[in-house]
């Protein structure tokens, strides 16, 4: 295994505000992960920063040895936790502009998707339920070769009928030399795909464990675990 991702004494500060406090992790090609934590522990903070759309006050990132910027975004697939497609187009025009815009877009494994979720190409996304709008934004990012997969709540707006689709979707589709980071809440429903899970704080990695260890050390389950540790 390579080194995907890696972080160096990382620390963002808006004013008096630090969001994230001398962060540092790194995490290997073929693994899940889970970034798990409160609300304002800094996950959405350190997912911008990955993404180049933050740059840290100090410290440095790096995605297979680069800074963030306009080489890395083309190594990562990035699914924010709103829909950020044009409401106007259909499903086949967004499609065919992801495959025109990103060079390791597979557009028959999107297509083989969509068939696979009963959502017709035809249809303007504006048309579509909010869960299926969802849907699609995972199918577009997970339809990518890419070396980091950042989901940020990718099924939140799921049904609970669809979840177990669409995680095995996540399963089944990513590059096996990738990456992938998941943030979420909904973790008994994502950590059986998981290899190995974070938890974050007030802008500190309390911890970063297998989830092998995790059961084996406490005799929890990571979602049990993070409940006791975030019991207020």
């Amino acid at each position: 295994m390579s080194e995907v991702l890696r972080l160096e004494n990382v620390t963002k500060r808006y004013g008096t505000l630090t969001a994230l406090d001398n962060v540092n992790l790194s995490l290997e090609s073929g693994r899940i992960v889970g970034l798990l934590g409160p609300n304002g522990s800094g996950k959405t903070t350190l997912i911008k920063i990955l993404n180049g759309l933050l740059t840290p006050t100090s410290g440095t990132a790096t995605i297979c040895g680069m800074k963030p910027g306009v080489e890395t975004k083309k190594l990562v697939a990035y699914l924010p936790d709103n829909v950020f497609l044009n409401s106007w187009m259909r499903v086949r025009q967004i499609v065919s502009y992801f495959t025109d815009f990103y060079e390791d877009f597979r557009p028959e494994l999107a297509y083989a998707m969509l068939e696979k979720l009963g959502i017709s190409p035809d249809r303007r996304l504006k048309t579509l339920s909010k869960g299926n709008k969802e849907k699609v934004c995972l199918i577009l990012v997970m339809s990518r070769n890419a070396r980091l997969y950042v989901l940020d709540e990718p099924i939140a707006g799921v049904d609970p009928a669809a979840r177990d689709y669409v995680i095995s979707t996540i399963i089944n589709t990513y590059n096996p030399q990738a990456t992938v980071l998941i943030s979420t809440h909904l973790i008994a429903d994502i950590e059986q795909v998981l290899d190995e899970a974070i938890f974050i704080h007030q802008g500190h990695i309390l911890m970063q464990k297998t989830v092998d260890e995790i059961r084996e050390e406490n005799g929890k389950s990571v979602d049990e675990l993070f409940r006791e540790v975030f019991k207020w």
